[in-house]
């Protein structure tokens, strides 16, 4: 659990959230058991406010560079402002199912 742990420490640290929730996802895929490689985040933040979908994204994705280059193989990201939560009423899009395959396949 230390990649999800130093998910969840950067996005607080970065934006401060109302709302986090950092969720490993990698037994949904072909992976080794006790992998951190797959992710789904939900943060809240009224930092997001104003800005599009995009730039929420881009911010998180700035923020877990690292993780993204060295640990992350993916990463769902579900950005919300304060009123955009509460009008979902926490319903957050599921992640789709894995298609197969895995980096520890081999290729012959």
């Amino acid at each position: 659990m230390v990649i999800q742990q130093r998910i969840e420490e950067k996005l607080n640290a970065a934006f401060s959230p109302i709302y986090i929730e950092v969720k490993n996802e990698s037994y949904m895929h072909n992976v080794p058991e006790g992998s951190e490689s797959h992710f789904k985040v939900t943060i809240v933040s009224s930092d997001f406010d104003g800005q599009r979908l995009i730039a929420r994204h881009r911010a998180v994705n700035t923020t877990l560079a690292d993780e993204l280059k060295n640990d992350i193989h993916a990463l769902a990201i579900h950005t919300y402002t304060e009123n955009e939560w509460l009008e979902s009423k926490g319903d957050v899009p599921a992640s789709p199912a894995c298609r197969g395959g895995s980096l520890f396949d081999k290729k012959d």
